[in-house]
């Protein structure tokens, strides 16, 4: 039998009747989808430490569970001291079966693990679908060792979907377990 992620599985079995009903689709296919996740991490430090992206991208690899890329700077910037072809972060894209391992493991470990946590911003769509959340802190995961941390990063995840209105994003997120903080229908 093949390995099936739970969200993978309740979204077949669960979230797409429910957004069928909710959003009177005639056909399966019409029901929005995850596509990837997509984290970034951007290191304006990392001009002056060439160590920092490579602790970032270990750090970056362990939480997705999947090697990170750094990236490039694409123009020289003088006043940042920044030269066209210089790693200044890393990101990584995770689609299918990781996806969906880490959306489980960010809505279930990593975000109730934020200091004063009282559900995420519903307000960060684009417009057409897709989400992107900041986290201020990478050791909210716990794959993080915190002994080994030598400076906290910050990251935007983001969430590309199929969806065509932010409202059905919303609504797919939810049922992902999302944990919004302000409840608009």
């Amino acid at each position: 039998m093949k390995y099936i992620p739970n969200l993978r599985r309740k979204y077949n079995e669960e979230i797409v009747p429910k957004l069928m009903e909710q959003f009177n689709y005639s056909c399966v296919m019409e029901v929005p989808k995850l596509v990837k996740i997509s984290i970034n991490q951007g290191l304006g430090d990392a001009t002056q430490d060439k160590k920092i992206v490579d602790s970032a991208i270990h750090d970056l690899s362990l939480i997705a569970g999947q090697r990170a890329v750094p990236t490039i700077a694409k123009k020289s910037v003088s006043n940042f001291k920044l030269r066209e072809g210089m790693p200044i972060g890393c990101k990584v894209t995770l689609r299918k079966n990781r996806m969906y391992e880490f959306l489980e493991r960010l809505v279930a470990v990593s975000l109730p693990r934020v200091r004063d946590f009282r559900g995420i911003n519903d307000k960060s769509f684009d417009g057409r679908g897709n989400y992107t959340l900041g986290i201020s802190e990478h050791i909210i995961f716990p794959e993080i060792d915190m002994d080994k941390v030598t400076r906290i990063n910050g990251m935007d995840i983001t969430f590309v979907t199929t969806a065509n209105t932010d409202a059905e994003a919303l609504a797919l997120l939810k049922e992902f377990g999302m944990p919004f903080k302000n409840q608009r229908n």
